[in-house]
């Protein structure tokens, strides 16, 4: 099962569409195959498309490892595996996007409840101040306090603290832009 959800999680959803739009995503923008960059060399349609297709690549195999009742450990590790291969793909030479639409989508069938809580913050944050990197960041951050808030199992802690160190680490571009006052702002 954890192989299957790094093999999913490794389908770069983001670089297909921007190849179908006639756009190496690689190439034009921020150079991430993520939605928001995407979103922003290809049009907010596919976009869009990006962020389901990347949030389903978390989903499906947690979804999966509940239902067959694999434990709490095995499934949190089915969770990192699908996130592991969105930042680390086969199929792009092990150079992935950020995570935070896998790493959303791994948490909606893992913890919605504090899924519904991270997207509020989410939303405030990126409506406030239109910046989607810092609204990531944030989100990412309160993540691990939210699943232990709400009593999740101790081992999705750990898998969701490793998760969003490394969520901000790959933001590591957008901080140096933020604390300059020049990261993009989203129009939305």
């Amino acid at each position: 099962m954890v192989g299957f959800a790094y093999l999913l999680g490794s389908v770069p959803t983001g670089f297909i569409l921007g190849y179908l739009a006639g756009v190496d995503v690689r190439r034009e923008g921020s150079g991430n195959v993520g939605a928001t960059n995407v979103a922003r060399v290809a049009g907010k349609w596919l976009g869009l498309l990006t962020l389901l297709g990347d949030a389903a690549k978390g989903f499906v195999p947690v979804f999966i490892a509940l239902r067959m009742d694999l434990g709490a450990a095995l499934t949190g590790l089915v969770a990192l595996a699908a996130f592991l291969g969105h930042l680390y793909p086969l199929f792009l030479k092990f150079q992935g996007g950020k995570g935070v639409a896998t790493a959303l989508g791994a948490l909606l069938a893992l913890a919605p409840a504090a899924t519904g809580v991270l997207l509020l913050v989410f939303l405030i944050v990126a409506l406030a101040t239109r910046i989607v990197s810092l609204a990531s960041i944030v989100a990412a951050g309160i993540t691990p306090l939210a699943i232990w808030l709400l009593a999740y199992p101790i081992p999705w802690v750990g898998i969701t603290l490793l998760m969003a160190l490394m969520i901000i680490w790959r933001h590591r571009e957008n901080i140096q832009r933020l604390r300059a006052g020049a990261e993009p702002r989203f129009n939305l």
